[in-house]
């Protein structure tokens, strides 16, 4: 036991070494793959090479998460932050962004609730969305045909998810094995998108450690059907004000606000400079805590608003660079912007809590909610897009029955430049089929020929009968 106990801990620290010189350049890739999304100058045909590049770094991400997740779980070193959750909101929202998912594979999606849903429960947020999304979207990605479906109720305090699908289902082997780590069942032969055999079984131990149970039942060729039962108190009265909507934010009223970013990392301190400049934040940079530690002798009468501290840097590391802040008087906020995920929850020299602890690679809009939060700014609204229409208000318009046979065969032949040749014409010829093109754009871009073939027979079987 002892051994196995040695050997945990070994694998353990590997995990969190790994995992940072897999997150550092990690960081820059993401960064720079947000802010080129968000420019407007970006060619339509370079910005599907930047999506791209984003969706191959979010399932590297999801792995190293994943990962870690299990990592913790299993070291006991990960401890659920359970406060006032919207849960009928949330619930509403997850169901619209499946709806899109499923609607881009050819398949529908229903949100089911027998009865009413608490409007606010008392939980750990993010840890029951992992949960969710990590079952659904597996249903969502494994299920070509037909439908998936959540069904909720929440009576007694207990909240029960049904996730069911018509997907290919899986054998008696299969579900002795659907839990185990890395383990993809024979459905995931062959398919892209990428699953990494985490997903399951973390949102199995998550359940466990919330104090839930997960069970699934399946039958080949029929589907499958997860359920998940959890305490979810209801939270009643007054509520705290930590609902918040986000938005694009263009700058900030009030003076110019101080950030100091002490990084030995050449291209994450770009990376702050290009996100906060030009939002009207003064930033100045660091390479290594030893200059950090310069700087604030030089500044000790003008010192900024807040520092954003890397932890693995040559000399004095992070967490010595802060103590010494501290020690001189500096009480501005200051937040760990680092690839290490293990140190978020242990104990540290200055005693940051864990909400001031930002993990690598970056997501934009933890980091301006930190500062926003920290600094208590008033935003700045950058100006809205036009909304785009529900995807059920107008039906998708379908182009004639020539075109549909022609995209037809090019799909047959996994000719895939033809079928975006095919595309290309239909959208040209009428810009009222683009709502009929787009999903279809997806699944040629996901090699998602079979999807493609029986949605654009269906549609041909319709335009018959009319």
């Amino acid at each position: 036991r002892q051994e196995a106990d040695r050997a945990n801990q070994a694998k353990s620290r590997y995990i969190t070494t790994i995992s940072h010189e897999l997150r550092t350049p990690l960081n820059s890739i993401l960064g720079d793959a947000q802010l080129l999304e968000e420019d407007e100058a970006m060619p339509a045909h370079r910005r599907q090479a930047v999506s791209v590049i984003r969706r191959g770094g979010d399932h590297l991400l999801g792995l190293i998460e994943g990962t870690l997740d299990i990592a913790r779980i299993e070291s006991g070193k990960l401890t659920l932050e359970t406060r006032a959750t919207r849960f009928a909101d949330g619930l509403a929202e997850l169901a619209r962004m499946f709806e899109l998912q499923a609607a881009g594979r050819g398949i529908g999606f229903r949100f089911e609730v027998d009865g009413s849903l608490p409007d606010v429960v008392r939980t750990d947020e993010k840890r029951l969305r992992q949960i969710l999304i990590n079952v659904i979207g597996n249903a969502v990605k494994f299920t070509t045909r037909g439908q998936v479906a959540l069904r909720v109720t929440h009576q007694r305090e207990m909240a029960r998810f049904e996730i069911e699908d018509t997907g290919p289902g899986m054998s008696q082997g299969e579900l002795a094995r659907v839990f185990e780590p890395f383990e993809r069942g024979s459905a995931a032969n062959g398919m892209s998108g990428g699953s990494t055999g985490l997903g399951l079984t973390i949102a199995r131990m998550l359940t466990e450690l919330m104090g839930g149970e997960m069970s699934v039942q399946s039958t080949p060729g029929v589907g499958t059907t997860f359920t998940i039962r959890l305490f979810l108190p209801e939270i009643t009265g007054p509520l705290p004000e930590v609902f918040q909507p986000r938005g694009g934010h263009a700058g900030y009223l009030g003076r110019r606000r101080t950030v100091w970013v002490v990084d030995n990392e050449e291209a994450d301190r770009r990376l702050l400079l290009d996100v906060l400049q030009p939002l009207g934040f003064e930033v100045h940079t660091s390479a290594s805590g030893e200059d950090a530690l310069a700087m604030a002798e030089a500044s000790a009468a003008t010192p900024p608003d807040a520092v954003l501290m890397d932890l693995a840097m040559p000399g004095i590391d992070g967490w010595e660079a802060l103590r010494r802040l501290r020690g001189r008087g500096f009480t501005m906020p200051m937040a760990v912007v680092s690839a290490n995920a293990f140190d978020r929850k242990l104990d540290n020299p200055i005693g940051l809590p864990s909400e001031d602890f930002i993990v690598k690679p970056l997501r934009l809009t933890e980091l301006l909610d930190w500062l926003g939060r920290r600094l208590e700014l008033q935003w700045t609204a950058a100006p809205k897009k036009p909304a785009a229409l529900p995807a059920h208000a107008v039906a998708p318009r379908a182009p004639n029955t020539p075109r549909l046979q022609a995209l037809l065969h090019a799909v047959g032949l996994g000719h895939v430049r033809g079928i975006g040749q095919q595309l290309d014409a239909i959208e040209a010829a009428d810009p009222a089929h683009a709502a009929f093109v787009a999903p279809l754009r997806a699944m040629a871009q996901q090699f998602r020929f079979e999807a493609m073939t029986e949605l654009l027979q269906s549609t041909l079987a319709e335009a018959r009968h009319v």
